[in-house]
């Protein structure tokens, strides 16, 4: 299955030109941004952990491990980047035992930095946003012209794209829903389950997300729209004044697309249409999400960047510092500057 599938249109312009991404893991630096006020005490010890080249679910495994405990008492909030430089938090639940030793867990691509006990577990999804910092290589584009597109970027955010990464090498996570769509099954293994459903809604959000791209309705609320802020997942109709309110310039506030699941979208007018159109175009596999029990969600069409800024540590390296809610992609914003090609360590990132 090609990118443009997958994806869909840019909205700022054709690519500036070509970049190398990940040339090495610190090319690529992912920081968890977590505000919970951990109590210092408690049956689950939490640690902040910096991973170099290591998917998240080994690195829980290998806690679990030096920890003696089994692996699904090793929570964590979010997938990082296997390829790249990230830190994140874990939490062990231990209840009635001492700190373990883990220094069988640490190594060169993996460090504890810091020890913390709390009366809770770490919940999927419990991090706000991820801060990241990228260096961008083999740059051949004059600095006026990405310094424009850059404030572009900041002043208008770009379409919230879930990026390739979540779909499997040239796609193979959505053409293995499609086939157990057809068939009307789930997968009897609970993660390629979850994989799977989770890549096919994906790929429908990124198809209606192409369309308000194309039709240039993207960052723009229209009546029957539903909108959201930014780091909430709740949502409310868009009538006469909502399309007019001031946060929607301030990127506050944003249109949404479906995330399908049961039950009929709630959105109306030109908005209901166009989802309709793209329900239409794939019905067994929004069949398949509704059967799989997920509920109708709603995602934000315009992705906000935070605190961006940027500097060349040499000529030809660009370096971006930014901000993302959590689960939206670093990839979505490197998208509208370059067309990437993969450094020597480079594999599918996650989010």
């Amino acid at each position: 299955m090609s990118d443009d599938l997958l994806l869909g249109p840019r909205a700022h312009g054709e690519a500036l030109g070509r970049a190398t991404l990940k040339a090495s893991a610190e090319d690529f630096q992912v920081d968890e941004v977590l505000d919970i006020p951990l109590d210092g005490e408690g049956e689950h010890l939490w640690l902040w952990v910096e991973k170099r080249e290591l998917n998240t679910e080994e690195a829980a495994k290998r806690l679990a491990r030096a920890a003696g405990v089994p692996a699904r008492l090793v929570s964590y909030a979010g997938l990082k980047d296997r390829q790249a430089l990230t830190r994140q938090w874990f939490s062990l639940h231990l209840p009635g035992k001492a700190d373990p030793e883990l220094a069988a867990a640490e190594g060169d691509s993996l460090r504890i930095l810091e020890r913390k006990r709390h009366r809770r577990k770490l919940q999927r999804g419990a991090h706000s946003a991820n801060g990241f910092r990228l260096r961008l290589r083999d740059i051949s584009v004059p600095q006026q012209e990405i310094e424009a597109r850059l404030c572009q970027l900041r002043d208008q955010g770009v379409p919230n794209y879930f990026g390739l990464q979540r779909f499997g090498y040239q796609g193979g996570n959505v053409e293995q829903a499609l086939h157990y769509a057809a068939g009307g099954k789930l997968p009897e293994q609970r993660n390629v389950r979850s994989r799977l459903l989770s890549s096919a809604r994906s790929w429908l959000f990124n198809q209606a997300l192409a369309a308000r791209v194309a039709e240039g309705s993207w960052y723009q609320a229209q009546e029957g729209d539903l909108l959201a802020f930014t780091d909430s997942r709740s949502f409310f109709p868009a009538g006469v004044a909502e399309c007019s309110d001031p946060r929607l310039a301030q990127l506050d506030l944003h249109p949404t697309g479906p995330l399908w699941g049961e039950g009929q979208s709630p959105a109306a007018g030109h908005a209901a249409e166009l989802e309709a159109a793209i329900g239409a175009q794939q019905p067994l596999l929004c069949q398949w999400l509704a059967q799989a029990g997920l509920a109708h969600e709603r995602r934000i069409l315009r992705l906000p960047i935070g605190r961006l800024s940027w500097h060349y540590p040499v000529p030809d390296i660009l370096q971006l510092d930014f901000v993302l809610p959590s689960g939206c992609f670093a990839t979505a914003v490197v998208r509208e500057l370059f067309d990437t090609e993969a450094g020597q360590t480079d594999s599918p990132c996650v989010f």
